[in-house]
C-alpha cells in the first residue's frame, strides 16, 4: 500500500509551503492538489492554479510523488497540458504524477455550450488517448470530435520513461475501459458525485463492485489486472478515517484487502469540507513504513 495526501491550493505560498514540506517529511508516497478555477464551498475563497503550485512544491521537495487530483477536461487543452506535465517532470526530478478527470458539472464551464453526459465521456477519452501520445513523445497526428493534432511532438521527452505516469478517473463501463487501456493507476472516490460523508465502511462493497468492473476490463483489452494501480480518493463521500490513527489503520487495511494499492486523504481543515484535527496527521506518520512505498510501482506501463 503506498499512502497520498491531497492539500488544497487555499493558502498563500508560505504557509503552503509548509504543508508540502511536512507531507514529504512524514512519509507520505505522494501529494495532489486540486485542479479548478474555483472550487464548490469555496468558491468566495482564495484559490491558487494547480501546476504552478505543484511547481513550487517540487522545489520545496526532494523525494515525494507530485500529483493533479484531477486535472479536467473543462479547463485544459491536452497539447498545453502535456507540455506542462513533461515540464513539471523535469523541474520535480521525475516525480510527476499526471491525474485526470472527465470534469463534471461544476463551475469551471469557460466556455461553449453544456455538453452531455456522452458528449463528456466521449471528450475525456480523446484527451486521455492523445495525452498518452504526446507525454511518451510520439509524432501525434490525431483527428477526432473534439482534438486535432497534426505532427505534434513535445521536445523533451518526460524525464519518466515511456512517460510521466498516467492516473485516470473512472466510474462507468466506458471510463474503466479507458482507465484500462492507458492508465498506470486507476482513481476512485467511490460514488461518484457524492460529496456527503458516510463511514468508510458504507462503501467497501462498492469499492469491492469498482475494483471488480475494473479488473473484467482489464481482461476485455487484453491487460493483467495486476499491472494498474488503485488509487482510493477519501473524504468527498468516504468519511470517518482521519478520526483517529487507529480508524486510519483500520480503512486502509479494509480497502488494501478489496485490491485498492493507493490510499489517500485529504490534509484536515479548519473548518468544511475536511474539517479535522492536524495532530492526528503526526501520529498517522509515525505507523507509516519507515522506507516510502516503492516508486517503480508508479512507472508508465
Amino acid at each position: 500500500m503506498r499512502y497520498g495526501v491531497i492539500i488544497l491550493p487555499e493558502y498563500n505560498w508560505p504557509r503552503a509551503q509548509d504543508l508540502w514540506r511536512n507531507a514529504e517529511a512524514m512519509g507520505f508516497d505522494h501529494a495532489w492538489t486540486y485542479d479548478h478555477l474555483q472550487w464548490r464551498w469555496l468558491s468566495d475563497k482564495p484559490w491558487f492554479g494547480a501546476i504552478p503550485t505543484l511547481t513550487a512544491a517540487a522545489l520545496a521537495t526532494s523525494r515525494i510523488g507530485l500529483g493533479t487530483l484531477v486535472a479536467s477536461t473543462r479547463l485544459r487543452d491536452p497539447v498545453v497540458f502535456a507540455k506542462e506535465i513533461m515540464t513539471l517532470d523535469d523541474i520535480s526530478g521525475g516525480r510527476t504524477l499526471c491525474g485526470v478527470g472527465s470534469g463534471g458539472p461544476d463551475r469551471d464551464v469557460l466556455r461553449g455550450h453544456e455538453l452531455t453526459r456522452r458528449q463528456l465521456v466521449a471528450r475525456y477519452g480523446e484527451f486521455v488517448e492523445l495525452l498518452d501520445s504526446l507525454l511518451r513523445q510520439e509524432p501525434v497526428i490525431f483527428e477526432g470530435t473534439y482534438y486535432t493534432c497534426h505532427n505534434t511532438l513535445l521536445q523533451p521527452a518526460c524525464l519518466q520513461r515511456p512517460r510521466t505516469p498516467l492516473c485516470v478517473a473512472a466510474a462507468g463501463p466506458q471510463g474503466m475501459r479507458l482507465a484500462a487501456r492507458f492508465a498506470d493507476i486507476w482513481i476512485t472516490t467511490g460514488a461518484p458525485n457524492i460529496f456527503d460523508e458516510a463511514p468508510y465502511a458504507d462503501s467497501v462493497l462498492l469499492i469491492k463492485d469498482q475494483v471488480t468492473a475494473l479488473e473484467q476490463a482489464c481482461h476485455e483489452v487484453g491487460r493483467d489486472p495486476a499491472s494498474l494501480g488503485r488509487l482510493l480518493v477519501t473524504g468527498p463521500s468516504i468519511g470517518g478515517v482521519l478520526d483517529s490513527v487507529g480508524s486510519f489503520q483500520d480503512a486502509a487495511g479494509t480497502f488494501q484487502a478489496v485490491g485498492i494499492t493507493d490510499f489517500v486523504v485529504h490534509w484536515p481543515r479548519p473548518d468544511f469540507p475536511y474539517r479535522g484535527d492536524p495532530s492526528v496527521m503526526e501520529e498517522i506518520a509515525s505507523i507509516l513504513p519507515t522506507a516510502p512505498g516503492d516508486r517503480e510501482n508508479l512507472k508508465a506501463a
